[in-house]
């Protein structure tokens, strides 16, 4: 790859750590697409002109460019799909017998009532919840299931 400005790559960084420091999930070693993007355009605007980027070079990067966009793509599909089959999980339990911790910490045993879907505000982030006795439990605090 050719060089990039120390200012420009002191630039990328600097925006880049603005932005992630919202979003305390992502890691430093995710780079999406519109990172990606930026970056390769702050390289090619401060390449040397005497010593252009390589035909070879640009044809590597916007292969990056398409499997980063592959990736992203599969990682939404995959995530809509285990969301789907949570549920699908999650319904299959009403009127069965559960066991488990409710969300106030305490162990719980009874019949499910209901299933609800519950949507973080903030970061929005899906969580299914199970309803025995008026009480509730996320899902993933279930620890055994029998017929009722």
């Amino acid at each position: 790859m050719s060089q990039v400005s120390q200012s420009a790559a002191s630039t990328f960084t600097a925006n880049e750590s603005a932005g992630r420091a919202g979003n305390p999930n992502q890691g430093y070693n995710d780079l999406d697409l519109d990172a990606f993007l930026k970056l390769l355009i702050a390289e090619m605007q401060n390449q040397d002109p005497l010593s252009p980027m390589e035909n070879s070079e640009m044809v590597a990067q916007i292969g990056q460019i398409r499997s980063i966009g592959a990736t992203d793509q599969l990682t939404t599909t995959l995530t809509g799909l285990s969301s789907s089959q949570e549920m699908v999980t999650a319904s299959s339990m009403i009127g069965r017998k559960v066991n488990g911790v409710t969300d106030e910490g305490t162990n719980l045993e009874g019949l499910v009532e209901k299933i609800t879907v519950d949507v973080d505000s903030e970061n929005g982030d899906r969580s299914i919840k199970v309803h025995v006795g008026g009480k509730t439990m996320n899902l993933r605090n279930i620890r055994e299931v029998t017929t009722g």
